[in-house]
């Protein structure tokens, strides 16, 4: 009964407090926390283990990384390793000196500084990513920098916890002889069985993980889908576990695994409702983590360090930004959305007391301020808002619900770039109206130059979507160069937009068939028709006439888009698409021998009737029912 009291207790908090704050302007994080300060133990008192909700809660974390995964395949994963190891291994080292020096000048111990600034350099993922989310700034620069910073510092999570106890036993750090009793201390055998144990999962899960979910997904059962989705990503957290490693870490890589198979949105939409209820609970449970008792013996003490660890690492973080080029626009941004102290300081906290690295009042009062910290990240993020939006110089600023409601175009085209403005000059031909959609402020300024209803939005947002007036509109064009951003646009508008007419662009065949499976009701792929055109125009070089060239061009067309259509049936099953393609080009091959020979008894008989004489007797090519 404690349990379902427990539960009733934290689903009343959250559904009282984050539509306040949501009124308020203060976002959905806040209210979560809010809503953890109210029933924890400093306010009402309604829930007394925040431990052990806190470790379950961390699941809600796990669950995120592994859809983060998903998104990422592992050719775009291995992309990303300068600045996942360059910009995140500069990040931490430059924010952990800062942070480790301001901690020895204000009087701790050479030890303490040290854990201190090591664990104070990790962000929170839960709180960047799902603010990075919210706002539909995942695939934007600092979105991506933000990604691979984080991802770092998962990573850096297990070196800190082995290091922990080197720190600790190594008194003053700089005696002589320290470095080297740390180094004879080193587990090299435990490092070397972690990374084989790592590089084994990774291997097994590429074989097994597949073949696991085609089993259940042919039972037909939903649930029982729902049950295998929960156990992969559960499991390989487990396993990360078991051999000291992050169960974040685990679940990312689960999700990389399975990012580039069949199953992939169906995971992410299985996986989607337990990660939100969790992260909820997650930031409650932060909330209740905060003890207000101590905060009110020394208020401005522990404001004025959460505020200090915010103003650190943003500066740091934003001139680290600048100095590899990132826009300041963007460097902004991510300063933003890192400065705050990270969940692991919970765990790695708890650790450095274990191993005599900081005494407990001290990491008592540094887990409120990391807790203060997380709070005061959605007033980061307005103030940086703000900022660009007072100093930046571009034309086009972030599109608003206003802006955008009084328009009742016909068509929406979300994707503004080469192709979606060439469908944008046609309507204008026609005096057809339109809202453009896109996420380059470049290309909405020209727009927008031109007497264009162009505005700066990500398209898979559905308050976008509903203030560009997709409820009015007759049509959405999807024309957006990411398949994967093209396919979250076909998925939130079929979703929410019903009687909405979807026309996708396609990168090749296979994004055609996931865009046919979301609903899309017509699609082209965007490099078809012109490699038709072209090929045409190479016939006409080498001397076919042009009526031929046109028809052999045309028949393909027809051919191509028919067998496009028959494989959808059978498009995850690779061994039969293999054959049907094989047979496809055998049949297409067939059918232009049989145009050549027509093509040749025609010319046959032309000659005949010029000259006189009667055409010799020679049987036509009879057309298959397939053809």
């Amino acid at each position: 009964m404690a349990g379902i009291q427990d539960t009733v207790v934290f689903l009343t908090a959250a559904v009282i407090a984050v539509p306040v704050f949501r009124k308020a302007g203060l976002g959905a994080l806040l209210g979560y926390l809010g809503a953890g300060i109210a029933i924890g133990p400093s306010v009402l008192g309604l829930i007394d283990d925040v431990d052990a909700i806190l470790h379950f809660a961390e699941f809600g974390v796990v669950l995120l990384l592994f859809i983060i995964g998903l998104e990422l395949m592992p050719a775009r994963l291995w992309a990303l390793r300068r600045p996942i190891f360059g910009l995140g291994t500069a990040q931490v080292a430059i924010s952990a000196a800062l942070i480790g020096l301001g901690s020895y000048a204000l009087g701790f111990g050479v030890q303490t500084a040290i854990v201190i600034g090591l664990v104070l350099a990790l962000s929170s993922t839960a709180f960047a990513v799902q603010t990075l989310a919210d706002r539909g700034e995942l695939r934007t620069q600092q979105g991506r920098a933000a990604f691979s910073i984080l991802l770092f510092q998962d990573m850096a999570v297990i070196p800190l916890l082995a290091v922990l106890p080197w720190i600790a036993q190594a008194p003053g750090l700089v005696e002589e002889g320290a470095t080297e009793a740390v180094l004879a201390d080193t587990d090299y055998l435990s490092i070397a069985y972690s990374i084989v144990t790592v590089a084994l999962i990774i291997v097994v899960g590429r074989k097994v993980l597949r073949p696991l979910l085609r089993v259940v997904s042919s039972t037909g059962v939903q649930e029982l889908f729902t049950a295998a989705a929960l156990l992969v990503v559960l499991g390989m957290a487990l396993a990360m576990e078991r051999i000291g490693l992050s169960m974040a870490l685990g679940a990312f890589l689960a999700g990389v695994l399975l990012a580039d198979s069949e199953y992939r949105h169906r995971l992410e939409a299985d996986i989607e409702p337990f990660k939100g209820l969790l992260l909820g609970l997650f930031f409650i449970a932060v909330g209740m983590s905060i003890d207000l008792a101590h905060f009110f013996d020394a208020p401005l003490k522990t404001f004025g360090a959460a505020l200090g660890l915010v103003a650190v690492k943003g500066l740091a973080i934003f001139v680290l930004a600048r100095a590899v080029r990132m826009k300041w626009e963007a460097a902004l941004a991510l300063a933003a959305v890192l400065p705050q102290g990270g969940e692991f300081a919970f765990v790695l906290f708890g650790e450095a007391i274990n191993v005599g690295a900081v005494d407990r009042s001290t990491a008592d009062f540094l887990i409120l301020v990391v807790a203060i910290s997380m709070a005061m990240t959605p007033f980061a993020v307005q103030l940086a808002d703000a900022a660009r939006n007072r100093f930046s110089r571009k034309v086009a600023g972030p599109a608003t619900t206003e802006e955008m409601e009084d328009h009742d175009a016909q068509v929406i085209i979300a994707g503004f770039g080469r192709f979606g403005q060439m469908i944008g000059r046609m309507l204008n031909m026609r005096r057809i109206k339109f809202v453009a959609l896109d996420s380059d402020h470049d290309r909405i300024a020209i727009a927008r130059r031109f007497g264009n209803d162009a505005y700066f939005g990500d398209a898979s947002r559905l308050q976008i979507l509903e203030a560009a007036g997709a409820g009015r509109a007759k049509l959405l064009v999807i024309a957006v160069d990411d398949p994967e951003r093209a396919d979250s646009v076909a998925r939130v508008a079929g979703m929410h937009f019903p009687n909405l007419k979807l026309f996708a662009r396609a990168h090749d065949r296979f994004h055609v068939y996931r865009l046919m499976e979301l609903g899309v009701d017509q699609v082209v792929r965007e490099y078809f028709d012109s490699s038709l055109d072209m090929a045409g125009r190479v016939f006409r070089e080498l001397g076919v006439p042009g009526r031929k060239a046109d028809q052999m061009v045309k028949r393909f067309k027809e051919y191509d888009e028919q067998l496009l259509r028959e494989q959808y049936a059978i498009h995850r099953d690779e061994a039969e698409m293999i054959r049907t393609q094989k047979e496809a080009a055998a049949h297409l091959a067939s059918l232009f021998e049989h145009d050549q020979e027509a093509a040749e008894l025609e010319a046959e008989e032309e000659a005949a009737k010029a000259s006189g004489e009667a055409p010799r007797p020679v049987e036509r090519p009879r057309q298959t029912a397939a053809e």
